[in-house]
């Protein structure tokens, strides 16, 4: 039941958050909805949840015209290819995982043309350096940070990194760690700190170290839904061809 999955991680964020002397208001959970349908995802809603993440634009598209994300606010999560920006700039009320400039201008460009409001996104650091992993260097983040600010139509509001896998949960603390020093020093390098209010870290093995390290957002799919589905819903989309 996902209600009880959901009793544990709110004793869980609470224990991590007395740890390091947090309130666990400061921290949100992202429901990672990607594989899982929308019984799932409407019983999440009736715990309060709505705060969602998917990692591909079709399956998000078709969830979205099946209503299953009303009243709630959906995220991008996953590696988003610039020929998918159009798309995505309707689809989603915020993007977690801007890692380049063509990306950046590209959405800012439909963001423009679709959106009422500035798209809120996070900016994706390699924190790791695995070349399987997608993100920016953390040596670059400064001067894309600087770009997305100088693009209308788009609004930063944090940064965002992926640890890698590891049989030993601990072993992330320290990319947690380093995001938050990255953010530290893009501070005291002139971003102003409402554009890095956001740290998006940790997923279901190790969200607890991501609170301790200063997380806001952790993004959560197996502890809080149960195991993914391996296969997609069959939706058929009404609009919004991409």
């Amino acid at each position: 039941m996902i209600k009880d999955k959901f009793e544990t991680i709110k004793h869980n964020i609470k224990e991590a958050c007395e740890k390091a002397g947090r309130d666990p208001a400061s921290v949100r959970i992202l429901a990672v909805s990607k594989s899982f349908d929308a019984q799932a995802i409407n019983e999440a809603k009736t715990l309060g949840i709505s705060y969602f993440g998917e990692n591909r634009v079709q399956e998000a598209r078709d969830k979205v015209l099946g209503g299953a994300f009303e009243g709630s606010t959906l995220c991008m999560i996953g590696h988003l290819q610039s020929n998918k920006a159009s798309l995505a700039a309707r689809v989603f009320d915020e993007v977690h995982s801007v890692d380049r400039l063509k990306l950046a201008t590209v959405l800012s460009k439909f963001s423009l043309k679709y959106r009422k409001r500035e798209l809120p996104v996070y900016l994706q650091a390699n924190i790791s350096g695995e070349e399987t992993k997608h993100g920016c260097k953390p040596s670059e983040a400064y001067n894309l940070a600087r770009h997305i600010l100088d693009l209308e139509g788009l609004k930063l509001v944090g940064l965002m990194t992926i640890a890698p896998v590891s049989e030993f949960p601990g072993d992330s603390r320290l990319h947690f760690r380093n995001l938050r020093l990255l953010r530290d020093d893009m501070l005291s390098m002139g971003i102003p700190a409402h554009n890095l209010k956001e740290l998006s870290m940790g997923m279901s093995s190790d969200y607890q170290l991501a609170i301790e390290e200063g997380a806001t957002v952790i993004r959560l799919g197996t502890a809080l839904f149960g195991t993914r589905l391996h296969h997609r819903q069959d939706l058929k989309a009404a609009s919004w061809n991409s």
